[in-house]
C-alpha cells in the first residue's frame, strides 16, 4: 500500500511536466507537440524493447491490441486535446478541468470496477472527494483572478470542450490500464510500459509526418520538421517523452499493481499538485494564500481517501449436485 502510494507520487511528479510544456513552446501547434512527444517516447522505447525482448515476446496478440488502444486514447489523443485546451484557454482553466480527474476516476472506478477489486463505501469516499473538489475550486479561483487577459468566446469555448474530451480519454486510460495489470500480475510494469512505447512509435511517426505535411501547406512560414526553435523543441520532446511517458507510465503501472483500482483515482491529484508547483517555478513566484489553501485541501483529500479500506470482494460459488 505504502509503496503503491509512493509510485503514484512519482508518476504525478513526472506527469506534472505536461502542464508547462505547451506554455514553453506556445508557437508550436498542439498536434505537432503531441506527435513529437510520443515519437520521442517510441524511439526511446526501442533500446528498452531490445533489452526486454524476451518478456515482450510472451505477450499475446490481444495484449498488443490492448496496448494499441491504450496508447492511442490515453497517450496521443489525450495529450493532443490537453495541449490544444491549454493553448486556447490558458493553463489555469485547463488545469481546473483536468484537475477533476481524481473525482471522475474515483467515481467511475467505484461504479464499474468495485465489484472486482473491492468497493469503497460511498459515505466514506464522499468526504475525501468533497475535499478534492474544494481544493480544485480554490486553486483555480486564484488562478482565474490572476488572469486578466481578454477572453475570445469561440477560442475559450472550444478549449473547454477539448479539455473535457481530454478528461474522458484519461478517465478511460488509467482504469483500463490498471485492470489489465491486475489481471496479469506476472507481467512486469516496465515491460508493459515499454510495450505501449513500441506500439506508439508507428502511430506517432505517421501522425508527425502528416502534421508536418499539413503545416507545409497551411503555414508555409513554419519551419518543418522541427519548427523555429529546433533545439528547444527537440530537447523538450525528449525530456517529456522519457520522463512523462516511460518513467511516468512505469511508476503508474507499479502503483496500479499494488493498489485497488478504486484508490487509483484520487492519486491522480499528485499530477495536479506537481503541475501547480512547476507552473509557479516557471513564473518564479510564490502561490497566493487561496492557492495554498486549495493545495492543503487536495492533500487532505488524498490522505482521507487512502485511509479508506475497500469492502472485500464476495465470490459466490455454485455447487452442482
Amino acid at each position: 500500500m505504502f509503496a503503491g502510494v509512493l509510485f503514484a507520487l512519482a508518476a504525478g511528479l513526472m506527469w506534472g511536466l505536461i502542464f508547462v510544456g505547451p506554455e514553453m513552446v506556445p508557437d508550436y501547434p498542439a498536434a505537432l507537440q503531441s506527435t513529437g512527444r510520443y515519437l520521442a517516447f517510441g524511439l526511446l522505447s526501442l533500446p528498452l524493447a531490445w533489452w526486454d525482448r524476451r518478456r515482450l515476446l510472451r505477450l499475446q496478440r490481444q495484449d498488443w491490441v490492448e496496448a494499441l488502444k491504450l496508447t492511442l486514447i490515453g497517450n496521443l489523443l489525450y495529450y493532443f486535446f490537453l495541449a490544444s485546451a491549454i493553448q486556447r484557454t490558458g493553463a489555469p482553466v485547463s488545469t481546473m478541468i483536468i484537475g477533476t480527474l481524481p473525482v471522475v476516476i474515483a467515481i467511475s472506478a467505484n461504479l464499474f470496477y468495485g465489484r472486482h477489486d473491492g468497493q469503497l463505501p460511498w459515505h466514506r469516499l464522499a468526504p475525501a472527494l468533497a475535499l478534492i473538489v474544494v481544493g480544485l475550486v480554490l486553486v483555480n479561483i486564484a488562478e482565474l483572478r490572476a488572469n486578466a487577459e481578454p477572453v475570445n468566446a469561440w477560442r475559450y469555448g472550444s478549449g473547454l470542450l477539448l479539455a473535457i474530451t481530454a478528461v474522458i480519454c484519461w478517465t478511460w486510460y488509467p482504469l483500463r490500464n490498471a485492470r489489465w495489470l491486475r489481471q496479469n500480475p506476472t507481467q512486469r510494469p516496465s515491460t508493459w510500459a515499454t510495450a505501449q512505447g513500441v506500439v506508439t512509435l508507428p502511430l506517432a511517426l505517421v501522425g508527425y509526418l502528416a502534421v508536418c505535411g499539413q503545416l507545409a501547406i497551411s503555414q508555409p512560414a513554419f519551419a518543418v520538421p522541427f519548427g523555429p526553435r529546433p533545439a528547444v523543441f527537440i530537447t523538450l520532446m525528449l525530456a517529456i517523452g522519457i520522463l512523462c511517458s516511460w518513467v511516468g507510465a512505469l511508476c503508474w503501472n507499479e502503483a496500479s499493481q499494488r493498489l485497488p483500482t478504486v484508490l487509483v483515482g484520487p492519486l491522480i491529484v499528485f499530477e495536479t499538485l506537481a503541475g501547480l508547483a512547476y507552473t509557479f517555478m516557471l513564473r518564479q513566484a510564490w502561490p497566493p494564500l487561496l492557492t495554498v489553501a486549495g493545495i492543503a485541501c487536495l492533500i487532505l483529500g488524498v490522505i482521507t481517501a487512502m485511509r479508506i479500506r475497500p469492502k472485500p470482494v464476495v465470490v459466490q460459488v455454485s455447487v452442482e449436485k
